[in-house]
């Protein structure tokens, strides 16, 4: 792929890939080209509404073809089912290649929420005992302007690294984990973890985010690779038990141990 930066040619890490099967084109719905712009153009000027910087747009519509295919003849391949879309640029695969060179570092540094943590008991939980945690995520939307082209951005949570804050790091695994019903606290699930020590741990999620993007109304396309969000970290404090068992009878010793007045209450 392009740098989209200094415009080299890089390695694409194997995990970044694509695995849509399909290769997309933008076609214009009338001729461009360097002779001028045909009678249907005019009708494109007309339903696309100028920018703020006075630039008509040309309707097109996206095509389809299966990605194995190398050089494709675009004419034998059928348009998608999305409707024509206003394209305000006279090279449409220049721009398109253009964005879709630099569209994961855009996804990357959007606001994306990574979710808040929740934890089962809160905020105080026993040593040894586990501690169910668990993720809340939502899919989120952006619109943005990407090269003049309004582009829409969908992420979607797939994958969460917990970081329990005394050095155990689990993920990244495919569950957000989920609350248990009340009065089962202490049992085990896939996002669950029991401490070793007391103390105030702080824990951290880091939400793993796979996306789509469209340009100008076009088919959603994927997003090569993932963008990673962190939450903000969440404090549990780690108590200890301890269980005693006394002789004394409170009623006759008031001061014994275990009583009200007796040395481990004061």
């Amino acid at each position: 792929m392009r740098h989209p930066g200094t415009g080299r040619t890089i390695a694409v890490d194997p995990r970044e890939r694509s695995d849509d099967p399909n290769q997309y084109k933008a076609e214009f719905l009338c001729k461009i080209d360097q002779l001028g712009r045909d009678a249907a153009c005019r009708d494109s000027l007309t339903k696309c509404p100028r920018r703020d910087d006075g630039k008509g747009g040309y309707l097109a519509v996206w095509k389809v073809a299966p990605k194995g295919i190398e050089n494709p003849r675009w004419d034998d391949w059928k348009s998608t089912e999305a409707e024509p879309f206003c394209f305000y640029d006279d090279r449409p695969d220049d721009v398109l290649q253009r964005i879709r060179d630099r569209i994961l570092s855009d996804f990357r540094q959007l606001p994306i929420n990574a979710g808040t943590v929740a934890s089962q008991p809160s905020p105080h939980t026993l040593r040894g005992a586990e501690t169910n945690f668990y993720a809340n995520t939502i899919e989120q939307q952006f619109d943005v302007t990407i090269l003049g082209q309004k582009v829409r951005i969908v992420a979607t949570p797939v994958e969460y690294t917990w970081n329990y804050g005394d050095g155990t790091v689990v993920g990244p695994q495919p569950s957000a984990g989920g609350a248990l019903p009340e009065g089962q606290w202490g049992e085990k699930t896939r996002t669950s973890h029991a401490y070793a020590q007391t103390g105030d741990f702080s824990v951290v999620l880091t939400s793993h985010f796979r996306g789509t993007y469209s340009v100008n109304g076009g088919p959603p396309l994927p997003i090569p690779g993932q963008g990673s969000f962190s939450s903000a970290p969440v404090t549990v404090s780690v108590w200890r038990s301890v269980t005693r068992n006394y002789a004394d009878n409170c009623m006759q010793n008031q001061q014994g141990d275990g009583c009200p007045a007796g040395p481990f209450e004061r």
